[in-house]
């Protein structure tokens, strides 16, 4: 028996993975709920545990407040590495301006930031179900208050 996922598969959830990044990640003000379960399963899991709490609905929380303090904020897939066990990698650029207090800068500043990130997404019956996730805050601080 072949495990191997189809063509149509691999290249449908490559296309739900790169979604999440320019439909959810990006211009997060503009994500709606809908939108959102599109491409992520209510069971989700996401590691560690955003900011705005646990499950479907933390992650909503979190990009929901994403929207508010950085609306100008894009997510940019650099790579995007499909594994043969429904995983993905993707290297990633977050950018954008703060308008309001973000990760302990309570005044902004007028600054952007630029910084890395890198996920792994397992993907079941075309929804996300796991996201581990690293991004470089500490950068994005460190050029938020940086002197200019």
């Amino acid at each position: 028996m072949n495990n191997t996922p189809s063509t149509n598969v691999t290249t449908a959830n490559h296309d739900i993975v790169r979604a999440f990044y320019t439909d959810v990640l990006s211009a997060p003000a503009e994500t709606t709920e809908a939108r959102y379960y599109e491409l992520f399963s209510p069971d989700v899991v996401s590691i560690p545990t955003p900011p705005g709490g646990p499950g479907a609905q933390g992650m909503l929380n979190t990009i929901a407040f994403l929207g508010q303090v950085v609306p100008d904020l894009t997510w940019e897939v650099k790579e995007l590495l499909a594994l043969d066990d429904g995983r993905f990698v993707v290297r990633g650029v977050a950018a954008g301006t703060p308008i309001g207090p973000f990760l302990g800068v309570e005044t902004p500043t007028g600054r952007s930031f630029s910084i890395m990130s890198i996920d792994i997404l397992t993907l079941e019956e075309g929804k996300i179900v796991h996201v581990y996730h690293l991004e470089d805050w500490t950068s994005a601080i460190a050029q938020l208050t940086s002197a200019a």
